[in-house]
């Protein structure tokens, strides 16, 4: 496929309502346009679409968000590079794509630089590069075998999280939010420590383009029969 090719299967997609909803948010697009169609809709297209590497950097270039939504989940992880994950999140339109780029799935969460990555981008001073690098812990907090952090580098992202969630914004909030979840899975031992600071926390207020959601309680999801059993915690 090339870009046109790809912009009339997202013309053929194009959702009236989710337009509407678009055209609402005001400035936050960014002057982009859409065509409105949903996040799990788009990851369907980017299968349809499949890896590629020179598509996707073209399709980055684009003014359209739902492109560049596409040019983000069909790239190639084994030639990402650092400077290209840095020239990105410089270019995440206010955050509006910062969740596809360090979460969902994330093509950068599958590049073997991504726990390096997203150790930097938490302790950075801007807001939009904190939720990309929480974003990429909760990618990295499903990894397995020789690929996954230890419980130390765990702890300690934890402990970060707790010292500085009070004074963050709700985008950062849920991004961290999200992490303590992924975390918390992976062991007894991260449960505990991840529990103890949502339940400090409490449940995460946010909002979406629909309206006020029910809050996202990290602690709910990490105290489930199924995960205790699967842990073995009593």
């Amino acid at each position: 496929m090339n870009v046109s090719e790809v912009i009339t299967l997202l013309e053929a997609e194009r959702d009236e309502r989710g337009i509407r909803h678009w055209q609402n948010l005001g400035d936050k697009t960014a002057g982009m346009s859409s065509y409105g169609i949903g996040l799990t809709r788009l990851r369907k297209l980017a299968k349809q679409v499949g890896r590629n590497r020179e598509l996707a950097q073209a399709l980055w270039k684009s003014d359209v968000y739902d492109a560049r939504v596409i040019a983000l989940l069909i790239d190639d992880p084994v030639q990402v590079t650092r400077d290209q994950a840095e020239r990105q999140v410089e270019e995440l339109a206010g955050g509006m794509l910062a969740h596809v780029f360090s979460s969902c799935d994330a093509t950068l969460a599958k590049t073997p630089f991504v726990v390096e990555l997203a150790e930097q981008l938490v302790r950075s001073d801007d807001p939009v590069r904190r939720r990309c690098g929480y974003g990429l812990l909760y990618e990295a907090s499903k990894f397995t075998g020789k690929k996954a952090p230890s419980d130390e580098f765990f702890l300690a992202q934890i402990a970060l999280v707790s010292e500085t969630i009070d004074d963050e914004s709700e985008g950062v909030r849920m991004a961290m939010g999200s992490a303590l979840m992924g975390i918390g899975k992976r062991s007894a031992a991260l449960n505990a420590a991840a529990l103890k600071v949502a339940q400090r926390v409490g449940a995460i207020e946010f909002t979406s383009a629909s309206g006020q959601c029910e809050p996202f309680d990290v602690a709910k999801h990490l105290t489930t029969d199924w995960l205790k059993e699967k842990l073995g915690i009593r």
